[in-house]
């Protein structure tokens, strides 16, 4: 009697036998994906620009520190910053056909006060939280944090290891604390402020102009490069210099490793795989 690939009756061989015909089946790199490399160069800008935003808060750190930036102008510019981000949001939602309330902008004023006047009644806490920890310590696990916020940042993708609400977590732990190092309470207010914004309401801004159109998507990588490289240059040449490298690498070069190493992707395909369970609504 044949052997048939049948698993409620007993044909008198063993479990895990199977006949010449299980290979048949086989197949190869069933799922992937063609890149077009400027479209990949494109891509990789929500890499390039999320950099260059950490890159830019932390010059605002050392600004901060250094007394060149004073809390109330750095708040200020939040305020104004965050003004003119609503009014593009509002801009690209009208202009992709969405609708926008009409109650929308009391909410969004509502939810601004709420939030100021709490972080406001919260820095005395955060001001002298880590007092007790050194600065050296303090410094190793901000650099430690925002590497795993650009690690786990939501770039669009829907890798395993991405998670928006970790990445938004490091990054404020990260702020909070270099905000503990600062002088006054007003300097921890304005920083924490300005973190929000740099990275809870930027990337969100950033998708939505993305998604306008593609002119959108190279100008913010462009203007985002400048910036970072600019401000980084006005601290430390070297580091200027390394995080052009960086930006550079990111852009151009690591699309091109990842086209160049498609042919050699060899993923399998075949009855010995998991089923995939579709659901489907009963109701439609």
């Amino acid at each position: 009697m044949p052997w048939r690939k049948v698993l409620y009756e007993d044909q008198g061989y063993p479990d895990n036998y199977v006949d010449s015909s299980f290979l048949e089946q086989l197949q190869k790199n069933l799922n992937t994906r063609s890149y077009d490399y400027w479209n990949t160069v494109c891509e990789s800008g929500a890499v390039t620009d999320h950099i260059a935003a950490t890159c830019v808060f932390v010059v605002t750190f050392v600004y901060l520190d250094a007394g060149v930036l004073s809390p109330e102008l750095l708040l200020l510019l939040t305020v104004l910053t965050c003004s003119l981000g609503y009014l593009a949001h509002i801009a690209c939602t009208v202009h992709m056909g969405e609708n926008v309330q009409t109650n929308h902008l009391w909410i969004v004023v509502k939810s601004a006060v709420v939030f100021l006047l709490f972080t406001f009644s919260l820095s005395p806490i955060l001001y002298t939280l880590t007092e007790s920890i050194s600065t050296d310590t303090i410094y190793a696990m901000t650099v430690f944090m925002f590497i795993g916020n650009i690690l786990v940042f939501d770039y669009g993708t829907t890798a395993v290891m991405v998670s928006e609400s970790m990445s938004f977590n490091l990054a404020m732990f990260a702020s909070m604390c270099l905000a503990s190092r600062l002088n006054t309470v007003m300097h921890t207010f304005s920083i924490v402020s300005f973190a929000v914004e740099v990275f809870a309401l930027w990337p969100e801004l950033r998708r939505k102009l993305s998604g306008t159109q593609r002119g959108w998507k190279v100008g913010l990588l462009c203007g985002s490069v400048l910036v970072s490289v600019g401000a980084v240059w006005s601290v430390s040449t070297v580091g200027a210099v390394l995080l052009a490298v960086v930006h550079f690498v990111v852009t151009f070069l690591c699309p091109r490793w990842l086209i160049q190493l498609q042919p050699y992707k060899n993923n399998i395909q075949g009855p010995w795989d998991e089923v995939s369970i579709v659901e489907k609504s009963l109701y439609k």
